[in-house]
C-alpha cells in the first residue's frame, strides 16, 4: 500500500484473488480496494448498473427493508445480492408507531418490514399487511419455531408474518460510573437518573418502552392504559426529563462514546455493547418489563413483491440466521438455527435471562399501539 492511501496494482490483484476464492467477503474487498463508496452510491441510486449473477432469480434489481437499528449482519445482505441479484436497501425506524404511521400514509416503498408481535393485529385490521404465501418461503418451517414467539404472526388462522427473533427490554449501564452501587430495578434507573446519572441517561423515542418502564417504577402493568396510572408515569417522566441526555432509540453511538452512561436498551444492543465494552452491563429490572418477538412481513402494495419473498426466505435459512444471531446478539426461536449456534451463545445470560427475571416480563398488548392517552402522554413528555 502506498503512503497516500491508494492501493497498489499488486495489492489490488491479491485482494481480487482472495475475493474470487471466497477467502474474504465482498464488503472487505470493496473496502480494502477503495471501490466500496462508489459501488454503494451507484448501487443505491441505480441498482440496474450492478452486474447480475448468471444464476440469479428474476426478482428485480432491489428490495427495500424497513427494520430496526443494529439488527442485521450486513454481510448477509451482500451475499443475498451476490446470489440473487437484488440490492438490499435498508430503511431504519425507531418505533412501531413510526412504522404504522408510514404505512398508513401510503407510498412507503417498503417491500419487507419488521413489526413487533403486538402490532400485527392492527396491521391486519387496517388492511396494511399481506397474507403470506408459504409456497414462496421454502425455508419456513412452522414446526421449528417456539410457539410463544411465533403465534402472533397468525391472525384468525391466516399467516401474515414469520418470526425473526425475540428479546427483552431492559437497560444498559456503564458500571464504571455506578459508584460501586449496582442498579437492579426500574426504580434505580429513574431515581439515579435524577442523581448521579443526571445528564447521562437516554430513553427510547418509543412510547411502549419509555412509558411502559415508567409504569413499572410504580409496580403497574407495562401495558397499562389506566388514566390514573398513566398520570403517575407522566409525572415521573416529566421529573426526569431535565436530567436526560437524549430521547432516542438509536443509543449505541452515545453509549460507546461515553457521552451517555445509561439507556433503556434491547437485548441485542445490550449484548453488542457488553461484548465490545465489558463494563457496560445489561440489566432486566426486577419489577418486570417487556418480552417481545419481531417478525418479517410484507406490506400491501410492496413494489418488489418477488424480491420481498426472496429476501425473507433467504434470511430464514438456518445458516444465514445463525450468522445474523452472531452479529446482532438477539435470540431466535428457530430450533434449526439454535442447533448451529455455539454453547456460549445459547447459555449467555443476556440473551437467555434467569427464569425469575423472564417470568416477570409481559408481551406488549395491541391496545398500547393505538391508545390515544399513551400517544398524547409521549407527545407531552417530548415537548416538555
Amino acid at each position: 500500500m502506498k503512503d497516500d492511501g491508494h492501493i497498489s496494482k499488486r495489492k489490488f490483484m491479491e485482494e481480487l484473488r482472495r475475493y474470487q476464492k471466497g477467502s474474504v467477503t465482498r464488503r472487505h474487498f470493496l473496502g480494502v480496494t477503495g471501490l466500496g463508496t462508489a459501488t454503494a452510491v451507484l448501487g443505491a441510486a441505480m441498482p440496474g448498473l450492478r452486474p447480475r449473477p448468471a444464476f440469479a432469480q428474476d426478482i428485480g434489481d432491489r428490495v427495500v427493508l424497513a427494520t430496526w437499528p443494529n439488527y442485521h449482519d450486513p454481510a448477509n445482505f451482500d451475499m443475498f445480492t451476490e446470489q440473487l441479484g437484488a440490492f438490499v436497501q435498508v430503511n431504519v425506524f425507531g418505533s412501531n408507531e413510526e412504522m404504522l404511521a408510514k404505512l398508513q400514509a401510503g407510498g412507503s416503498g417498503w417491500d419487507v418490514f419488521v413489526p413487533t408481535n403486538y402490532t400485527i393485529t392492527t396491521y391486519v385490521a387496517e388492511d396494511l399487511i399481506e397474507p403470506l404465501d408459504v409456497s414462496k418461503l421454502p425455508n419456513y418451517d412452522a414446526a421449528a419455531f417456539e410457539a410463544r414467539f411465533s403465534d402472533a404472526g397468525s391472525v384468525d388462522g391466516v399467516l401474515y408474518a414469520v418470526p425473526k427473533n425475540w428479546g427483552t427490554t431492559g437497560f444498559a449501564v456503564n458500571t464504571a460510573h455506578d459508584g460501586g452501587t449496582p442498579l437492579t430495578t426500574w426504580k434505580d434507573f429513574f431515581d439515579r437518573t435524577k442523581e448521579d446519572f443526571s445528564g447521562r441517561t437516554m430513553v427510547h423515542d418509543y412510547q411502549l418502552t419509555t412509558i411502559g418502564n415508567a409504569l413499572k417504577y410504580f409496580g403497574y402493568s407495562f401495558n397499562s392504559v389506566d388514566p390514573a396510572e398513566l398520570a403517575d408515569a407522566e409525572r415521573l417522566l416529566i421529573e426526569v426529563k431535565p436530567h436526560l441526555f437524549a430521547i432516542s432509540s438509536d443509543y449505541q453511538p452515545s453509549m460507546r462514546s461515553g457521552d451517555a452512561w445509561m439507556t433503556i436498551c434491547w437485548t441485542g444492543d445490550g449484548k453488542q455493547l457488553n461484548t465490545d465494552i465489558p463494563e457496560i452491563a445489561y440489566i432486566l429490572g426486577r419489577e418486570g418489563g417487556e418480552l417481545w418477538s419481531d417478525f418479517y412481513a410484507i406490506p400491501k402494495g410492496a413494489p418488489h413483491r418477488d424480491a420481498a419473498y426472496a429476501l425473507i426466505n433467504f434470511l430464514l435459512d438456518p445458516e444465514v440466521n445463525a450468522r445474523e444471531v452472531l452479529a446482532h446478539g438477539y435470540p431466535v426461536a428457530d430450533s434449526r438455527t439454535n442447533a448451529l449456534l455455539p454453547p456460549e451463545i445459547l447459555e449467555d445470560p443476556i440473551l437467555y435471562p434467569a427464569q425469575d427475571l423472564l417470568d416477570a416480563l409481559e408481551f406488549g398488548a395491541a391496545v398500547t399501539l393505538t391508545d390515544p392517552n399513551r400517544a398524547e402522554l409521549m407527545a407531552r413528555f417530548k415537548s416538555a
